[in-house]
């Protein structure tokens, strides 16, 4: 199996986590000190590295930092006990694969370490701006980007209503998905622009992709273009066309945001939460 390396200042962490990843046959090595933590990488090869944010000798963003001078490719998810736009876009920045918040389950770490070490290699998400009120991003047309960002700008969020960040959430991973998918036909060498602002009683979403756009009224695998006889048509066609399961995203997202709006070619649009 693959070999961890735990770098926290909390011992009982380091305890929690041995007792579950051991148990799912990997090896761990741990420390409290980051400075350690850096010398250990030197010595011996690593799969993963779980990094926490705040650390006495130096934060998590700076681990990461210099691990990436002699470790570029090496797969890391930062855990946190602080979802801020510092540690999450910090992080983002220096290309980690997830990113815990504190306190997580088991079940969470588990599948943030499985998806992980599965994925082929490090996403690329190129940040343009981390102010908390313009977050710019620039991904590839890789889904396995999607998930990370989702929980990213969820995080920016924390202090909206469950629910407003839940409709947000949902939103955002639909339009981005069909941008990747649609407009990106799945290239990770194409990308996808992606810009959040947060205004006083709004929040602002902009998402272009390099497509050529489309027809609204040509797209037979969405829902939104259902017969009123027939609302799950578009299911049939997508699985005739290969696509993956969906296609509920712009009917939903309708509902769930407050407006969209497509620019003439439609391969850009915006949506506005109003708070």
């Amino acid at each position: 199996m693959s070999k961890i390396l735990v770098v926290d200042d909390d011992p009982a962490l380091h305890q929690l986590i041995e007792g579950a990843l051991i148990n799912d046959g990997h090896t761990l090595i741990h420390t409290t000190d980051a400075i350690k933590g850096l010398e250990m990488l030197a010595r011996e090869p690593i799969d993963l590295a779980l990094i926490d944010y705040v650390m006495p000798e130096m934060d998590g963003i700076e681990f990461l930092d210099k691990l990436r001078r002699d470790h570029p490719n090496l797969k890391a998810i930062m855990i946190t006990a602080y979802g801020t736009p510092a540690a999450v876009l910090g992080a983002l920045r220096k290309q980690v694969c997830d990113f815990l918040v504190k306190p997580f389950s088991l079940a969470d770490l588990r599948a943030a370490i499985s998806a992980a070490l599965d994925e082929g290699s490090l996403i690329d998400i190129e940040v343009i701006s981390a102010r908390p009120d313009w977050v710019q991003l620039r991904v590839p047309c890789d889904l396995a980007a999607v998930p990370l960002l989702q929980k990213l700008l969820i995080q920016l969020k924390a202090d909206l209503p469950e629910d407003t960040r839940e409709a947000m959430a949902y939103a955002f991973r639909e339009m981005l998905n069909n941008a990747i998918e649609h407009g990106g036909k799945l290239d990770p060498t194409k990308h996808v622009e992606v810009l959040c602002v947060r205004l006083k009683r709004a929040i602002i979403y902009w998402i272009k992709d390099p497509g050529e756009g489309f027809d609204p009224e040509k797209l037979e695998h969405a829902a939104v273009n259902n017969p009123a006889g027939d609302p799950f048509r578009h299911v049939t066609i997508r699985d005739e066309k290969g696509l993956r399961a969906g296609g509920f995203g712009i009917l939903l997202t309708k509902q769930l945001i407050d407006d969209l709006v497509y620019n003439e070619r439609r391969n850009e649009l915006m949506f506005v939460k109003y708070l």
